[in-house]
């Protein structure tokens, strides 16, 4: 089972083994409550370190689904300090952000591996936990 950890202005998630296919945020482990966006920011931390050699996925891929109709969304992706992904999604309500499998398997350490997201929305949004999801490994 994950781990998912709320922190002031942070939602870390500690994933505890190698999982395929699609994982939503519900399957993860979060909670309604537990994803507040009244600011319009967020701040994941996906934490990668405990679950071995990583397979990535062909396209590592992180869906994000909102309630609202977003006008711009800034996202940034960072993997072990380093920004992997500084993209504007313009007009809708979900973002797709496709990260280089061979950036990732460049960046691996053997001690410590943080895939952060940053978002920034123009408005207070709601996540859809059901609809949003990470697909990681193959």
């Amino acid at each position: 089972m994950n781990n998912v950890e709320i922190n002031q202005g942070e939602i870390k998630v500690k994933l505890k083994g190698l999982e395929s296919g699609k994982i939503s945020f519900t399957a993860m482990g979060f909670e309604n409550d537990s994803v507040n966006l009244d600011s319009g920011l967020l701040r994941l931390v996906f934490d990668l370190k405990d679950i071995g050699e990583h397979s990535y996925y062909q396209v590592p891929t992180i869906e994000i689904v909102y309630q609202e109709n977003m006008s711009e969304t800034h996202w940034i992706c960072e993997f072990n300090g380093k920004t992997i992904l500084d993209k504007m999604d313009h007009h809708g309500n979900s973002t797709i952000l496709l990260l280089n499998r061979k950036v990732l398997s460049e960046l691996e350490q053997h001690h410590e591996n943080n895939l952060i997201v940053h978002a920034e929305f123009t408005q207070p949004a709601n996540i859809n936990l059901e609809r949003s999801f990470i697909h990681f490994f193959k």
